[in-house]
């Protein structure tokens, strides 16, 4: 028979997914001797059990955790439903992976109206009552769903018309406003339970449905947790932070989540319960400031948060109450982090020798180096910038977009293609779906450890919190600070490094030199054997691809090099040419073009490889189809515009993709392929002279039939030889390959392979031709698919392994059993996605290429993918 309930004293040998990972750190840290009250958990078992049939929570369940709380009872000394020594206890959520704010707590658990009053007696009447009042707001948002602002209005109407703070109002006055709460329950059809065991089962059942509620989904689905775990439920001794001066309660990190300085992190509240930090309801303190406050207890979180950072190897995210002076740990985890700080730890730790250098590099996701890679505003337009205010520095990165102040609105706008600034007094975790959208969060209360912040260095996503110099008004959906006011759909630029707002949009630029991340980085590639290459075609891209260490260029696309207006006009000279005199002119002036882009590529690139790709797309993608455009194209060429139209026409395609393109233009119109391989060697022998030596790699597309790449080959070759004869040079080494993007190639790898000195995969159209869809079209019915879970994942992003990839598989088989060191390089979209560059490591895939800032995930994904 399953165990349903594990006390603390118990559960040291279950795992997180059993307990939940609250659950099983409040388990250790009790087996570790820390000052943790006691309590019991329900196993995440007992939730999906009960969310799959509601009446699991019968009998049995229930004697179950009666029992429970009867241990609790005989540990603490103190009674739940007896009137003497009170124990009241909380329940909170606790899942596998940690979820802030996403699910659910009530605090103060095991009060009633009689209870409370001989709470009074042992405490304090203010105390008593705000632990009551608390509990009917939290009971009544979780359980029931009254919203906690119709709680908190009736205390403000309360405290206005008594003019005097709660903590000085008469026990009358006190059960005065509890009527008025019990009244809300009334106007929602429901009333508060005064039978603790009835809260108790009440809550614990609210806590199970929480794991269902759409913001811990929404939040699930971000950071791809299953829905299948479910949440474990903890039963606490409460322990009280607001009994006066001497209490107090906070969040501590081990080191800063914003830096990954060694530091002890975090804010704490004098006379306060937990959620008061969290919510940003009050501003907290910096903790080092405790230390002048209550000095005893300052030093015993300093000696517990390093106990803690020790046994689990990592940095810790601490929630601790202090009850009259005395210290009380209440939950461990690992802290969340922006990346620059998840990357700092790592590398700190492994100098500290408490992990190795493999443990460093698996331990950062790929998705921790992109978010790393974060804008930063460019520093000449930021000095002209004109600051509205500056808050907390919760999440760094920088971002422009419109102010909203819901998240409704976030999500509207964001359909529509325009980029937010989520502005609130403070966020909930009912906002998820906005901050998700948001290019950035802005909050005027709350601390570097409330929710908004949390969040968002969980997400990556830039935050500025706890600007009080921020007036919100969410109602009129304006801010103001001084004399400016500022409205929805105003323009904010947020600098969550520095904690600044400023007025109107600024432009960003990204930071490519981060020598912590570099270090890392030159980890990964010890481990990796699978290189990573870039697809790049310009200086300046080739110049930032080898500042993010890529190894060479897997791709550089020729096409690309014809675009500008002074080029495209030549191409189109070319391809609507009447006389051999105009076609010989214009592949003159072309070789000239083409000759300086390939001598500034290949002088960039010095000794690291660089894979030419010849001409790929169909010549009507060069053409323009316009009317207006075709006129003034005939007035540039000196034809006549009908004559133009009818030949634009001709080379019209009913399927580019599938059409006359790639090794066929190249075989039907071998001038232009002629002439971009004379411009390549010029600019390789200019380059010999000048001392720097390079061995071309030139890739010829669309190959699907062996004598297809022969006869290129063969006009290749001689017109090649033609080059080196002219400048009266002996030949230098290059290579001339194949691009395998049609499934046919795939199958006919091993032949190909004879007459081929390297293969390059082209995923995104090999995943076309297998699919029989076009990549351009897929979003029209992606997300309907991936809704109705046809398709899971973007095949254009994501390598479909069972279709595309046993083709790619297929290929790489037969190619090196012709050639067994044959170089074999990926350089579709997917050569930057981690959980394909896994599969191309297990297939002994040489190198992948991707767009040139997406190189440092791939250089940590191919590391990542040899150590597992």
């Amino acid at each position: 028979m399953k165990k349903n309930i594990y006390s603390f004293a118990e559960g040291a040998r279950q795992g997180k997914e059993l307990l939940g990972g609250k659950g099983a750190n409040l388990a250790k840290m009790t087996s570790l001797q820390l000052p943790v009250p006691q309590g019991f958990t329900i196993t995440t078992a007992c939730c999906m059990a009960y969310l799959e049939d509601e009446t699991f929570f019968t009998t049995q369940l229930k004697n179950d955790i009666l029992k429970a709380v009867n241990e609790l009872e005989n540990m603490t000394g103190q009674s739940f439903t007896q009137p003497h020594d009170l124990l009241l206890v909380s329940v909170r959520s606790g899942a596998a992976f940690s979820m802030p704010g996403m699910m659910d707590t009530i605090l103060n658990l095991g009060l009633n109206d009689e209870r409370v009053k001989l709470f009074a007696q042992s405490t304090t009447i203010a105390f008593a009552y705000d632990c009551y009042r608390r509990l009917i707001q939290m009971f009544g948002d979780v359980v029931y769903s009254i919203p906690k602002e119709v709680f908190n209005q009736a205390l403000e109407k309360n405290e206005q018309r008594l003019n005097k703070p709660t903590r000085d109002w008469s026990e009358t006055e006190h059960q005065t406003l509890i009527k008025t709460y019990q009244t809300i329950y009334e106007d929602h059809h429901v009333d508060f339970p005064q039978d603790p065991v009835e809260q108790l089962f009440a809550a614990i059942q609210a806590v199970f449905k929480s794991w269902l509620n759409p913001r811990a989904h929404v939040y699930r689905e971000l950071h791809q947790i299953p829905d299948s775990l479910g949440t474990a439920v903890n039963i606490q001794a409460m322990v009280f932070g607001n009994k006066g001066m001497q209490s107090g309660t906070g969040v501590i990190f081990t080191r800063n989540p914003a830096t990954g300085k060694k530091e002890l992190f975090g804010e704490f509240l004098i006379n306060a319960q937990g959620e008061d930090v969290v919510a940003g309801i009050r501003t907290p303190l910096p903790i080092h400031e405790l230390n002048a406050i209550l000095p005893d207890a300052y030093e015993a979180i300093n000696y517990y948060a390093e106990k803690l950072e020790q046994h689990y190897q990592d940095m810790q995210d601490i929630e601790f109450t202090i009850e009259q002076g005395s210290l009380y740990i209440l939950q461990t985890r690992h802290g969340k982090r922006t990346a620059k700080a998840a990357v700092q730890i790592v590398l700190d730790f492994v100098n500290e020798g408490m992990i190795s250098k493999e443990e460093a590099v698996l331990r950062i996701s790929p998705a921790t180096i992109e978010q790393l890679l974060h804008p930063v505003f460019e520093p000449e337009t930021l000095k002209e910038a004109t600051v509205l205010a500056e808050g907390l520095p919760a999440s760094p990165g920088a971002a422009t977009g419109t102010i909203v102040f819901t998240a409704e609105k976030a999500k509207e706008l964001h359909k529509q293609g325009i980029n937010v600034i989520l502005v609130r007094q403070e966020t909930s975790p009912e906002d998820i779906e906005g901050m998700i959208v948001s290019q950035a969060i802005v909050t005027s209360r709350g601390g570097m450890t409330s929710h908004a912040a949390v969040v968002a260095r969980g997400m990556g996503t830039c935050c500025v919190a706890g600007c009080e110099e921020l007036n919100v008004n969410e109602e009129l959906k304006q801010i103001t600070c001084d004399t400016i006011k500022l409205t929805e759909g105003d323009r904010l630029s947020v600098d969550g490094s520095s904690g600044r707002l400023y007025i109107g949009e600024l432009p960003t630029v990204f930071e490519e030199n981060n020598q912590a991340l570099q270090q890392l980085l030159s980890w990964a590639d010890s481990f990796a054997h699978l290189k990573v290459r870039a697809n790049a075609e310009t200086p300046e891209e080739l110049n930032v691809a080898i500042n993010f260490g890529a190894t060479g260029i897997g791709l550089a696309r020729t096409e690309h090099m014809f675009f500008g207006e002074e080029r495209l006009l030549e191409m189109r000279r070319l391809i609507l040419s009447d006389s051999d005199d105009d076609l010989t002119q214009t592949l003159d002036t072309l070789l000239r073009f083409q000759q300086n882009d390939f001598y500034q590529m290949l002088k960039t690139i010095q000794d690291k490889p660089m894979v030419i790709r010849l001409l790929d797309p169909p010549l009507h993608e060069f053409l323009p189809h316009n009317p207006n455009d075709i006129i003034n194209l005939a007035k540039q060429l000196n034809h006549r515009p009908e004559q133009l139209t009818k030949k634009i026409n001709q080379l019209q395609e009913t399927n580019p993709m599938l059409g006359h393109r790639g090794c066929r233009l190249g075989i039907t119109e071998p001038l232009i392929y002629q002439m971009q391989v004379t411009a390549i060697f010029n600019s390789v022998i200019e380059l010999a002279k000048e001392g720097v030596i390079i061995q071309p790699e030139i890739m010829i597309p669309l190959i699907s039939d062996k004598e297809e790449l022969l006869e290129i080959k063969r006009f290749l070759s001689e017109t090649i030889q033609q080059v080196f004869d002219s400048h009266n040079i002996p030949p230098i080494p290059y290579q001339l390959g194949t691009m395998i993007e049609l499934p046919r190639a795939c199958l006919i790898a091993d032949t190909l392979a004879e007459d081929a000195d390297f293969f390059s995969f082209g995923t995104n159209d090999l995943t076309q031709m297998t699919y029989g869809f076009s990549r351009d079209d897929i979003g029209k019915f992606i997300n309907s698919y991936q809704e109705k879970k046809i398709m899971t994942i973007d095949p254009f992003q994501t390598l479909d392994q069972e279709g595309v990839g046993q083709l790619i598989k297929i290929a790489v088989t037969k190619a090196r059993q012709t050639k067994p060191n044959l170089v074999i390089g990926v350089c579709g979209e997917v050569g930057g996605d981690p959980a394909s560059i896994k599969f191309f490591h297990q297939l002994g895939i040489s190198y992948v290429s991707c767009s040139a800032y997406r190189v440092p995930t791939a250089r940590l994904a191919a590391g990542q993918a040899a150590l597992k």
